[in-house]
C-alpha cells in the first residue's frame, strides 16, 4: 500500500517502533496542514491509505470524491466528526478508528497553564533572560475557587490536583457529570450563574459535538471575576464565536491559557487571541507527549495491518466493507 501519514508536525512517527511495522509498504510523512481542500487533495490523490491523528485535518466529501485510489483510513481516535463518514461509505472506504491516548496528558497540560498564567511564568522567564529580576506579583491557588465544567475523565484529574492545592472545587455541567462529581465528594454549583461567578480557576473540559458549540456563551464569560482565569483544553467550538476575545478585551475573565483555536493550525499568528497581553496560548500540545503518541501510532499501525491482511479490526462504517453472500 501507498500510504499517508498525515500532519506529524515534530517527525515523531518516524521515531516510533510503529514505523518500522510498515516495512514493505510505501510510506510518505508529511509535516504540515495544506491550506485548501483543493491541496489536500491534490496532496492525497496518488495514496491507497491514509492515517489521521486525531482530529488534525477533516476530510470533506469534496476532498474524498478528489480520491480516486483511496481505499482504507486508519484514524486514531473514536471521534469522527471531522470526517464525512456518508461519503466514505459510498465509496466503500472503510474507516478503522481506535486506540486511545488516556486524560492525563491533557490534565497535566491544564495545570501547566495555570500555573504558568497565575504565576507569570512566561513573562518572567523572558525578564531573567533579558538581564531582568522580578517584574510581577503571582496568584496563589489554596483557599481559591476551582471550576471545572464537565467531570469526566479529564476534568476529575484536573478536580484532584485542585483538592490537593487545597482549593474549593466547585463542579457544572450536565446531570450525569454533576452525579458523578457529587460521588467524588465535590461540591455542585447550585446555578449555571453560581459556577461562572464564583470561580477564580475556571477549566473546561466539555466534548465538543454539535450540541455543545457555542455552549460557553458570551452571558456566562461576562458573570465571571475581573481576576479569574479561564483555561480551556478542551476544543475551541465550546465557546460561543468570538466571545472569549471581546470578554477578555472588557476585563471579565481577567485572563485566559487556552490550547486551542477555531482554525487550527495557527500559522503567522493569525489567531487575535494571541495578540492579547492577558491571554496565554499553546499550540495545542495536551496530548502531545512521547507516551500518547506512541499509543495512537500503534493503533493505527494495527489497523492498517489488519485491513492490509484482510480482516479489518475497529471499523466505524461497517457498511462500506464488501458484503459476503
Amino acid at each position: 500500500m501507498q500510504i499517508a501519514i498525515l500532519d506529524d508536525y515534530q517527525d515523531a512517527f518516524r521515531q516510533l517502533d510503529a514505523a518500522k511495522r510498515l516495512a514493505g509498504h510505501q510510506v510518505t510523512v508529511f509535516h504540515d496542514t495544506p491550506p485548501d481542500a483543493a491541496a489536500l487533495a491534490e496532496r492525497l490523490e496518488p495514496f491507497d491509505a491514509i492515517v489521521l491523528l486525531q482530529q488534525r485535518t477533516a476530510l470533506s466529501r469534496a476532498v474524498i470524491e478528489r480520491l480516486p485510489n483511496l481505499r482504507f483510513i486508519s484514524q486514531t481516535g473514536r471521534n469522527l466528526g471531522h470526517l464525512d463518514v456518508a461519503a466514505l461509505t459510498e465509496r466503500g472506504i472503510p474507516v478503522s478508528a481506535g486506540g486511545s491516548g488516556g486524560p492525563h496528558p491533557t490534565a497535566e497540560l491544564a495545570w501547566g497553564l495555570i500555573l504558568a498564567a497565575l504565576r507569570h511564568i512566561p513573562s518572567e522567564v523572558d525578564r531573567l533572560k533579558g538581564g531582568q529580576w522580578q517584574g510581577s506579583v503571582g496568584t496563589g491557588l489554596h483557599g481559591r475557587t476551582l471550576g471545572i465544567y464537565a467531570f469526566g475523565r479529564i476534568g476529575s484529574l484536573v478536580a484532584a490536583v485542585g483538592r490537593a492545592f487545597g482549593m474549593r472545587v466547585l463542579c457544572w455541567g450536565r446531570e450525569g457529570s454533576l452525579a458523578r462529581a457529587r460521588e467524588a465528594g465535590y461540591e455542585a454549583a447550585a446555578s449555571r450563574e453560581e459556577f461562572f461567578a464564583a470561580a477564580d480557576v475556571l477549566s473546561l473540559h466539555i466534548l465538543s459535538t454539535p450540541e455543545t458549540r457555542g455552549i460557553v456563551t458570551a452571558a456566562d464569560l461576562a458573570r465571571m471575576k475581573p481576576d479569574a482565569l479561564l483555561v480551556n483544553t478542551s476544543r475551541a467550538t465550546i465557546i460561543e464565536p468570538g466571545a472569549l476575545v471581546a470578554a477578555l478585551q472588557a476585563g471579565r475573565p481577567g485572563h485566559a491559557a487556552v490550547d486551542v483555536f477555531a482554525q487550527e493550525p495557527v500559522l503567522g499568528a493569525a489567531d487575535p487571541l494571541l495578540h492579547l497581553p492577558n491571554a496565554l496560548c499553546t499550540p495545542h500540545l495536551g496530548y502531545v507527549e512521547w507516551g500518547t503518541l506512541r499509543s495512537l501510532y500503534d493503533a493505527a499501525v494495527a489497523q492498517l495491518l489488519a485491513y492490509a491482511a484482510g480482516a479489518p479490526i475497529n471499523v466505524a462504517n461497517p457498511a462500506a466493507l464488501p458484503q459476503r453472500g
